[in-house]
C-alpha cells in the first residue's frame, strides 16, 4: 500500500488548467446576434474551426459560442499527445479503409505539418516538441506486436525504429520494459490547455467574436438560416459547426453514434535531476503500451511525468458530470501501476489527479455528418486522438458547409458513418461484457475471445 502514501497531498483537479497563465473567460451572450458561420464549442474542433474559416476568408463573420470556458472539457485535460494519425491508429485505418490508408496517412501528417505552421505563424506557446513516440512491450508477446507493427508503419512512410530491451531501456528506463518500437516522425508532444487558449487568443486576433458560459440549448432552421437558442440570447447563422464531442449533440439523431467514458491521469511533482537521470527520457518521447488497458505517459515541460489511462469507465445513459471525473479506485490503481514500471522512483509523489469525458464512436476515430439541407455540420468521435484529428474535423467540416466536393469530403472516412450504439440497457450490458472480454485478452497473452471477434466482425473493433 506504499503507492497509495503518494496520493496523499494531490490535488484533484487537472493539471494544465492549474495555471497562472490560464485566461479570463470571454463575456456571456446576452442578446440576439447573427453571423455567417456559428461554432457550437470551444475546445479544439471548434477553435480550429473559427480560426481556419478565418484564414479560408478573413471577411466571413464568425461567432463561437461555449458552454464553459476554452479548453474546459477534454481540450485542456488530455495528456497532449498530438498524433498524425486521423484513424485512431494505423491498424484501425488498414482494418477499415484499406484502400484508402495511403491518401489517409499523407493528410494525417500534412494536417500534423499544418498545425505545427499555425503553433509558430500565431506564437502560440504550448510547449510544442517534435519527439515521436515510443510503443514499448510489457509482455513477451507485445515483442513479436511491436516487430509487425513496425515493418507496417515503415511500409505507409514512418520514420521507425524496432527496440530490443536494452535499446528501449537506454530511452527509458524501466525493468517492466522488453522491447520498444519508436516512431519518429508522426507525433509531437504538447501542453494541450496552452495549445487551446492560443488557438482562442489567435480567433480572437482574427475578429472571431467569441462567448463562453454560453451553452447552446436548441437549433431551429428558419428558412435560409439556422438559430442557435442560448440561455440569454439566441445566435441566427448561415451556417452552423456543431463540436460539442463528448457532450450531447443538438441533433438528437447523433446522440447513438458516440458514448462518453471517462479516461483518468496523474501528474507528478517536478522530478529532481537524480530522479531524473534514473530514468534517463533523454528524447522526451511520450509513450504507451500495447494492452487493452494499455498507459499513455509523457514528461512535461517542468519534468513531471504524466501517468494515465487503464482504465474507462462508462455510466448508465451516458451522463457526463464534473463527480465522475474523480474516481479513487481508478487513481489508486495508478498509482500502482506507475511504482511497478519505475520503482527507482519509489518516495515521488503526485502533485494532480483528474478525468474526463472522450467521446467514443464504434469505429474508434472521427465521423462527420450534414443535417437542415447542408445549413449544419457535425464531427464527433475522435475517441481520445482528438488533439490532431480536430484540426483536420475543422477543414472537413467547412468543406461540407461550403458544399465543395474536395479530396478530404471524397473520403469514405467522411462519407459513411459508423454504425451506431444500441440504446439503454442494451448498450450498458454490451460495454460491460466488453470490458470484460479485454481484460481477460490482456491476461490470455492478447487474445480476442469469441464476443471480441464477433464485434471486429461487425466493424465494431474494440481494442483499447
Amino acid at each position: 500500500m506504499d503507492h497509495l502514501h503518494a496520493l496523499r497531498d494531490v490535488a484533484p483537479a487537472p493539471f494544465w488548467l492549474d495555471d497562472p497563465r490560464r485566461p479570463q473567460a470571454e463575456p456571456a451572450l446576452v442578446e440576439g446576434t447573427t453571423c455567417d458561420l456559428l461554432v457550437v464549442g470551444g475546445g479544439y474542433a471548434g477553435l480550429w474551426t473559427a480560426l481556419v474559416a478565418k484564414e479560408r476568408d478573413p471577411s466571413t463573420d464568425v461567432v463561437l459560442i461555449e458552454g464553459e470556458e476554452i479548453g474546459h472539457a477534454a481540450s485542456g485535460r488530455n495528456g497532449g499527445f498530438c498524433e498524425s494519425s486521423l484513424t485512431h491508429g494505423l491498424g484501425n485505418g488498414l482494418d477499415r479503409w484499406p484502400d484508402e490508408i495511403g491518401t489517409l496517412e499523407r493528410l494525417g501528417r500534412e494536417n500534423l505539418r499544418a498545425m505545427e505552421d499555425a503553433v509558430r505563424r500565431y506564437g502560440i506557446d504550448c510547449d510544442w516538441e517534435r519527439t515521436g513516440s515510443l510503443t514499448v512491450a510489457t509482455e513477451p508477446h507485445q515483442v513479436e506486436w511491436l516487430a509487425e507493427e513496425a515493418e507496417t508503419a515503415a511500409r505507409y512512410g514512418a520514420d521507425t525504429a524496432l527496440l530490443d530491451a536494452d535499446a528501449v531501456r537506454a530511452e527509458i528506463d524501466s525493468p517492466t520494459f522488453l522491447g520498444g518500437m519508436w516512431n519518429k516522425s508522426d507525433t509531437a508532444m504538447v501542453n494541450p490547455a496552452r495549445l487551446a487558449w492560443g488557438l482562442k487568443q489567435a480567433c480572437l486576433g482574427l475578429g472571431v467574436r467569441i462567448h463562453e458560459h454560453t451553452p447552446g440549448l436548441s437549433l431551429d432552421e428558419h428558412g435560409a438560416v439556422v438559430a442557435v437558442r442560448t440561455p440569454y440570447g439566441r445566435v441566427t447563422a448561415r451556417r452552423v459547426a456543431l463540436a460539442t464531442n463528448a457532450y450531447p449533440s443538438l441533433l438528437r439523431r447523433h446522440r447513438l453514434y458516440t458514448v462518453p467514458v471517462y479516461d483518468y491521469a496523474l501528474m507528478t511533482e517536478p522530478l529532481s535531476e537524480e530522479q531524473l537521470a534514473a530514468v534517463g527520457w533523454k528524447n522526451r518521447q511520450g509513450w504507451s503500451d500495447p494492452a487493452n488497458h494499455f498507459h499513455y505517459v509523457r514528461i512535461s515541460a517542468d519534468n513531471r511525468i504524466l501517468w494515465g489511462g487503464y482504465d474507462v469507465v462508462y455510466d448508465y445513459a451516458g451522463r457526463v458530470s464534473a463527480e465522475r471525473e474523480r474516481r479513487p479506485e481508478t487513481f489508486a490503481t495508478l498509482a500502482r501501476t506507475f511504482f511497478t514500471t519505475f520503482p527507482q522512483l519509489e518516495g515521488l509523489r503526485f502533485s494532480h489527479a483528474w478525468g474526463g469525458a472522450i467521446d467514443t464512436s464504434t469505429r474508434f476515430c472521427v465521423f462527420f455528418d450534414t443535417s437542415h439541407h447542408g445549413k449544419v455540420a457535425y464531427a464527433a468521435g475522435f475517441t481520445g486522438l482528438g488533439v490532431g484529428a480536430t484540426r483536420f474535423g475543422a477543414e472537413v467540416m467547412l468543406d461540407l458547409l461550403a458544399g465543395e466536393r474536395t479530396e478530404r469530403t471524397s473520403l469514405a472516412l467522411v462519407r459513411r458513418k459508423p454504425l451506431p450504439f444500441p440504446p439503454e440497457p442494451v448498450r450498458s450490458i454490451g460495454i460491460g461484457i466488453t470490458q470484460r472480454s479485454l481484460t481477460r485478452s490482456d491476461r490470455n497473452e492478447g487474445r480476442r475471445d469469441l464476443w471480441l471477434r464477433a464485434l471486429d466482425r461487425f466493424g465494431l473493433g474494440f481494442g483499447s
